[in-house]
């Protein structure tokens, strides 16, 4: 991790929200570059402070994917916790209401290097250590769409 994520995100708790938007059984994945190593996760980010899950949520997804989205339900939780860092997160269905999908970026001091929807297998191939902790958990699209409750990954 570089000195200036852990100056910046470091010993604190930080809020993030992040969304699962569905293609059929494809899921909408973001290949992040983080001191150059790969990082596969759901689009979403920090929420800052004024700022409602909902606004949220929908920024992090125009920034990283070029898509407008309409949050639905909360899903489930998680936490992470990795010195120095420590993360609340808040996972969201989201449902596509217009744009084009792209490749965006991310102010927060990573690359972005592809936005795509991944079935499970082409997710499956993304070696463990690059995928967030919640798609270790997706066999199927039908075992992260029944997920519910709060995880520490």
């Amino acid at each position: 991790m570089s000195s200036e994520i852990a100056e910046i995100y470091g010993n604190k708790v930080r809020i993030r929200v992040c969304g699962l938007c569905w293609q059929n059984d494809s899921l909408l994945v973001v290949k992040h570059k983080m001191d150059g190593h790969d990082f596969w996760s759901p689009p979403g980010g920090g929420v800052e402070f004024g700022e409602s899950l909902t606004a949220a949520l929908q920024r992090e997804f125009a920034e990283e994917t070029g898509l407008e989205v309409v949050p639905g339900n909360f899903l489930f939780g998680c936490e992470f916790i990795k010195a120095p860092l420590h993360a609340i997160e808040l996972f969201f269905d989201v449902k596509m209401t217009a744009g084009h999908l792209k490749t965006g970026y991310d102010p927060e001091l990573q690359v972005i290097e592809q936005a795509v929807f991944l079935s499970p297998a082409e997710i499956q191939q993304i070696p463990v250590e690059a995928r967030h902790g919640i798609l270790k958990r997706y066999d199927n699209a039908n075992m992260l769409r029944q997920l519910t409750g709060f995880y520490r990954i």
